[in-house]
């Protein structure tokens, strides 16, 4: 759940299209030269980590001990063969997540610690039953939310080039590229084909933004998370500060379209909410737990609803599933992506780099979400026209009465506000 020197724990879904600085990570050159000489102890050394590490003991129903016979009784004469054998051996265990990168694929992934990316702005998976490459959710104000991708949109062909068989890796390679070019995406939406040409920009990323909105309630402090970046809880801790000065009486955590990011920025973000209970447990193949608990620190105890839908995943999960099951929170939207799954990300000798799923996440009530989502307490559905019209053609309705998610989060709030006796602000 932190950065250390031998692994980036992750609670995010796959990949986000940008490039990131590894020296953080810990490579180092002397394993280069190890390489050099063996690309069979790079093998090796990818097979020891998922039989150590990986959360399924049958590993998902394979023989992972003969796995490690077969490709260490072939020869390699270079570290490309090698690759290709990782890539085979990690396909077994039929997982998306547990992932290998070759160095130049390991730099250019985005762990979301800088604040700052290269690419169209889009986080994306292979689906596990159909294979097929499916995006997570556009980031908020990138190309690819631009050009109008949305969460669920199936990625078909990538500059002409079809998905069938590629692997996530395989598409960040196809999909970035230097600021200014572009890249032409074939999407697959409601049995539909669409064509997006999308124009790759540098994108820095602001995970906060809220403001103070005058309701017939009262002030309602709106805020909008967008990644679970390092910095998301520094900033999510200066806009509850601020707004609690604004003396609003409940706030509205919009949360739709938010992929995932650090795990830890998920649990630390929880901990402004609530002062006690349970935030999420991780179980490992032994079935042993690993709780993050509140720690009495919470910013503010007023009424709270969380807005999600299907492009909230993983660290959004986490937090909305926690302030669900602790009553903290009132949800409200769609279901959301189902990702329960937790990453360790690791360095390897040569520079390149493996994710390996190391463990699932349970809600404090012990709900297993992975496939299935966050059901929101509160059902509100938008069609996709109105989705494009509200985050594209007419953003300034985003957080306001036209949009419907946001007022049925009004009316809940209000409901709350009068339950819990709150002073309302004058109305405006």
């Amino acid at each position: 759940m932190v950065i250390t020197k031998s692994r980036l724990v992750l609670g995010a879904t796959a990949v986000t299209l940008s490039t990131i600085a590894v020296t953080s990570l810990g490579i180092h050159s002397r394993g280069q030269a190890l390489f050099k000489a063996s690309p069979k102890e790079l093998v090796d050394e990818v097979w020891q980590i998922v039989q150590r590490q990986y959360v399924d003991g049958t590993f998902n129903q394979v023989d992972w001990q003969a796995v490690r016979k077969e490709y260490l009784n072939k020869s390699y004469s270079n570290q490309q063969e090698a690759y290709k054998s990782i890539r085979e051996m990690l396909k077994r265990l039929n997982d998306p997540y547990t992932r290998f990168m070759d160095p130049q694929e390991f730099k250019n992934m985005q762990v979301d610690t800088s604040g700052e990316l290269t690419g169209i702005g889009i986080t994306i998976s292979q689906d596990e039953k159909t294979k097929q490459l499916v995006v997570i959710a556009p980031i908020e104000d990138t190309p690819a939310f631009k050009a109008g991708i949305l969460a669920k949109d199936v990625i078909l062909k990538i500059d002409g080039k079809s998905t069938k068989g590629m692997d996530t890796n395989q598409a960040v390679n196809l999909i970035r590229g230097a600021a200014g070019s572009q890249v032409t995406l074939t999407i697959q939406r409601s049995n539909q084909e669409k064509q997006f040409k999308i124009t790759r920009a540098r994108i820095e990323i602001h995970p906060v933004r809220y403001s103070q909105k005058p309701t017939s309630v009262g002030k309602v402090g709106y805020i909008r998370l967008n990644q679970f970046s390092a910095n998301a809880g520094k900033e999510m801790q200066e806009a509850i500060k601020n707004l609690e000065k604004q003396q609003v009486a409940g706030y509205i955590l919009d949360l739709r379209g938010n992929p995932g990011g650090l795990l830890f920025s998920s649990v630390e973000i929880a901990r402004m909410w609530m002062d006690k209970g349970t935030i999420v447990s991780t179980v490992d193949r032994q079935g042993e737990r690993e709780r993050e608990v509140a720690n009495g620190r919470a910013l503010t105890n007023k009424p709270l609803v969380i807005l999600v839908d299907k492009g909230s995943a993983s660290a959004s999960e986490i937090l909305s599933g926690a302030l669900q099951d602790n009553k903290r929170a009132v949800i409200v939207g769609t279901q959301t992506f189902g990702k329960g799954l937790v990453q360790s990300v690791r360095p390897l000798d040569d520079g390149s780099g493996l994710a390996v799923t190391i463990a699932k996440y349970l809600t404090p009530n012990d709900r297993d979400i992975n496939k299935h989502g966050i059901d929101p307490d509160v059902k509100v559905e938008l069609t996709d026209a109105q989705r494009q019209d509200l985050w594209l053609r007419e953003r300034e309705k985003l957080g306001t009465l036209d949009d419907l998610q946001f007022a049925k989060a009004v009316e809940i709030l209000g409901k709350q506000i009068a339950a819990k006796g709150t002073p309302t602000a004058e109305k405006k």
